[in-house]
Formats: C-alpha cells, sequence, structure tokens
C-alpha cells in the first residue's frame, strides 16, 4: 500500500540542549540542576558518563544541520539552554544569544525550518534554589528568558515551544524521585504540575501580545511539547482495571494536555484533586484565567510505548504517585524493543491522536518525538570495516508507526509532521551513549564523527517522495 501525506508535511528529527550542546563554559553558561546532581552523585549516571561533551553539537552544529539537509529533513526541533542564556548573576549572556542566532540562521539557509523549544528539562540551578516550578518568582524569571529569546528570534522563528515533556520532571522528581534534587511529595507535585502550566501560559500569553504588537512574525505559534502515554486496562470489562487506567489518565495524560492544550483545568482531573485532597493551595482565580489567555495554538505530541495496567488489591494510602492506583502490566504476546525493554505498539501512536483531537480538535499538531533506541541490535546491523549501520529494524518502527500516523489524518486529526528522536545519536540522562537513536551515527571513538545510516537515506526518500 501507498502512504501519502498532505503538502508541506513536516518530516524531521529532534535534539535538545542538555543532551546534544556539550557545556563550552568557556562561552558562559550557568550551572543546571543536572551538572549539581553529577557533582554530587556521578556514579547515578551510566557509566559515570555525564554531558560535559555530549555530541558537541554546540560547535559541530553547521555540519549536522547540513547532514539533516542532506538526508532531506524539513525541519529541526531544538532547544534553547535557559541556563546559557541566562548566567547565575542574572546577567545576558551575549555569546550564547549570538550563538543560537547563528544555529538559526545555519537551518534558514539549509532550507530547514527551525522549531525552538524554551525548556527541555535542564533547570538552572539558581532557580531551583528559588523553589524550581514551585515558585511564583521563577514563573517570572522564565517569562524574562522567553522574552529575551522572543525579541532576539521572533523576526525567524515561526514555531516556538514552551515545555519539552512537562510531565517527566514532575514524575521523576516529585512521585519516584529519580531525578534530582528528589522531592517525592505527591501534593507539591500537584503544585508544580499547576505552576508548570502556569508558565507555560504566561509565555505565550505574552508570544500573542507581542505578536499583536508586531514584535514577532505575525505568522508564528506557540505551543507546548506534550508525552502522551496511554494507561490501557488489562481487561477492558473489569472495571477496576478500567478505573485504574483512567486515575493514571488523567493524572499522567489529562492534566496538562488540558491546561496546557485547552487553557482549562478538566473536570476529571479537579474533581480528583479535591476528592484526594491535593489541590494546589497556591492558585487563584486570576491563575485560572492566564491559563485561558494560554491557550496552545500548536502542540507537538510525543509517543514511544503505552502504559498497560492492572488495578491493585487496594489503592496505596497516601498516594505517592499515580502508579498509587494501578500497577503495569506486561502483555504476554508483546513485541518489544529487545534492548530497551518498551513494548512496540504502533496503534499506540494513532490512539494517542485521537485521544489529543478530543481535547483539541482544531489545533495545529505533529509528531514530536517517536524513536528506538538500540545497543546490541545496533552493533549487530554496524559493517565492521566501513562502519555503516543497516538499521533496517529503526526504518521498519517508523514506517509501521507513519501508517498510524497516516490513518489518523485520513480520520481528520489536525497531524502536519513527523520528527524522529533523534537527529543524531546523543547522551541520555539514563545510559549516556548506550542506546542510540539518531538517523545519523556519532562515533565517539573516532572524533565524534558523524555519518548517515540506511534510515536517514530512507527518511530522505521519504520525505522526497512525500510518503512511501
Amino acid at each position: 500500500m501507498k502512504y501519502k501525506f498532505k503538502e508541506n508535511f513536516h518530516w524531521g528529527a529532534a535534539t535538545s540542549a542538555l543532551q546534544c550542546e556539550g557545556h563550552h563554559v568557556e562561552d558562559g553558561k550557568a550551572k543546571t540542576t543536572w551538572d549539581i546532581w553529577f557533582e554530587e552523585e556521578p556514579q547515578r549516571f551510566y557509566d559515570s558518563i555525564d554531558n560535559s561533551i555530549a555530541v558537541d553539537f554546540y560547535t559541530m552544529y553547521e555540519n549536522d544541520i547540513k547532514l539533516a539537509k542532506e538526508i532531506g529533513l524539513k525541519s529541526i526541533r531544538f532547544s534553547i539552554a535557559w541556563s546559557r542564556v541566562i548566567l547565575e548573576d542574572g546577567s545576558v549572556n551575549k555569546k550564547a544569544l549570538k550563538h543560537y542566532s547563528n544555529v538559526i540562521d545555519c537551518c534558514i539557509k539549509n532550507e530547514i525550518e527551525p522549531f525552538v523549544c524554551l525548556f527541555h528539562f535542564d533547570m538552572p540551578w539558581e532557580m531551583q534554589k528559588l523553589g524550581g516550578w514551585e515558585s511564583r518568582i521563577v514563573l517570572e524569571e522564565f517569562v524574562r528568558y522567553a522574552k529575551i529569546c522572543f525579541e532576539e528570534y521572533g523576526d525567524r522563528v515561526t514555531k516556538w515551544f514552551t515545555h519539552n515533556e512537562p510531565y517527566v520532571p514532575v514524575e521523576a522528581c516529585y512521585y519516584h524521585g529519580f531525578h534530582y534534587p528528589f522531592i517525592n511529595d505527591f501534593s507539591r507535585g500537584q503544585q508544580a504540575t499547576f505552576f508548570t502550566a502556569l508558565s507555560h501560559a504566561m509565555v505565550v500569553n505574552l508570544y500573542k501580545e507581542m505578536r499583536k504588537l508586531g514584535h514577532v512574525l505575525k505568522n508564528g505559534q506557540i505551543g507546548a511539547i506534550l508525552s502522551i502515554n496511554l494507561a490501557m486496562p488489562k481487561d477492558e470489562l473489569n472495571s477496576k482495571d478500567v478505573d485504574a487506567a483512567k486515575k493514571m489518565n488523567i493524572l499522567y495524560n489529562d492534566s496538562l494536555l488540558s491546561m496546557m492544550g485547552s487553557g482549562v483545568i478538566s473536570s476529571d482531573y479537579r474533581e480528583f484533586l479535591n476528592d484526594y485532597e491535593v489541590f494546589p493551595t497556591d492558585w487563584n482565580q486570576s491563575d485560572e484565567e492566564m491559563l485561558a489567555l494560554g491557550m496552545s495554538e500548536i502542540l507537538g505530541i510525543n509517543y514511544y510505548f503505552p502504559r498497560r495496567v492492572e488495578a491493585k488489591n487496594s489503592y496505596d494510602n497516601p498516594i505517592t504517585a499515580p502508579e498509587s492506583f494501578a500497577k503495569a502490566y506486561v502483555l504476554p504476546t508483546r513485541k518489544y524493543n529487545k534492548d530497551r525493554g518498551w513494548e512496540i505498539y504502533p496503534k499506540g501512536l494513532y490512539d494517542t491522536l485521537k485521544y489529543v483531537q478530543k481535547y483539541v480538535p482544531n489545533t495545529w499538531l505533529f509528531v514530536s518525538e517517536n524513536g528506538i533506541g538500540r545497543q546490541v541490535g545496533e552493533a549487530k546491523d554496524t559493517d565492521l570495516v566501513t562502519g555503516f549501520v543497516s538499521d533496517d529494524e529503526r526504518i521498519e518502527f517508523v514506517k509501521e508507526h507513519l501508517e498510524y500516523v497516516h490513518k489518523a489524518i485520513e480520520e481528520g486529526v489536525n497531524v502536519n509532521g513527523y520528527h524522529m528522536w533523534a537527529l543524531m545519536d546523543n547522551w541520555s540522562m539514563s545510559n549516556a551513549f548506550k542506546n542510540k537513536y539518531g538517523f545519523i551515527k556519532v562515533d565517539h571513538d573516532n572524533n565524534l564523527k558523524r555519518s548517515i545510516k540506511k534510515s536517514g537515506y530512507w527518511i530522505k526518500s521519504v520525505s522526497k517522495n512525500n510518503g512511501f
């Protein structure tokens, strides 16, 4: 079967400052929570490898963007590092402003549209000391940082995103305690969730005001990148399994999708917070009014795997995480990535896009991350003489997911692009360079030499033909 996509479909890939740039402190950079954590507990990182070099996108971006053009990509999402733009004393780093201006210009020169994200997990340590996403002061500082970026790049960038996967810092720091500074407090996690959404709304409203005044491009749009892992009940005929999955969806998906996508607190989420007496205490009517003003115009949807669950014998008391209501269920017949352990379920991307459509039926959507991390498989597919990676498994993975993206579009979901994670192999918080995700190989034994994988040449054909 032939799959043809709409005109001007955004074939692309994603990166992030935290995972690709490297530190380059000589040009000025404040410390992030990750820097402090690595200083304190390097053993908590895979092979004790930090991101001080990452894949050196900071100096190699021109070559990387040229390679992106060579494989036919029409757009790239990257993030700006807040900690690079605003230094520890609060001053603005002019070298950083120039650097990101150069990256944007390089994208445009190579006919690649830059999709720019303002926050991708890298909280400046000075901001975390003030309370992170629980602090109104930090929200105001985030708006200040965003305004600087809009003023500097709003004349060239038309796709802006406030946050990437905003629920991950909440889940990892407040629920499960595997990201620094390990707060482990469910109630405070709700406060951080609300204030993250509020920070988004404040920045979106600022951008809309600047656009109205002609200070940024008239065709510019702004939104967020959300990770959606739909909770699926083990038994759809078992009311307890269904209820457990519903609670997981309310907390993991409905919460931020409603606030950041639709500009409202959903009735289900509000009811849950009130029922369990964890509605944020630092919240008022003017905050809800700001949410409405900060409704997203565009949304990126990250999808990797489904979240299959079954009910517990009884709910945990007190609640410590969404998993207080459900436990993971492993489908015995699942297809899964043997390197990463994640289930491979392409239809889940279709289900996710349909789920999102119910909340934001007319919003401009794109798949902002989808991909497969490979270690043993990648090594087996690498030619020992040439180093060429024949990653047919990745091609098959992307192809199967794109078939379901096409199905969603055919059924009226407003999907306008597909970005794979990632443009190139990069540093990951949990596994350093163990699992490879990119269209482009990065050889750490050969001065970070880049080379295009088979999947890179395949996506070039897909982009050229606008389908496969």
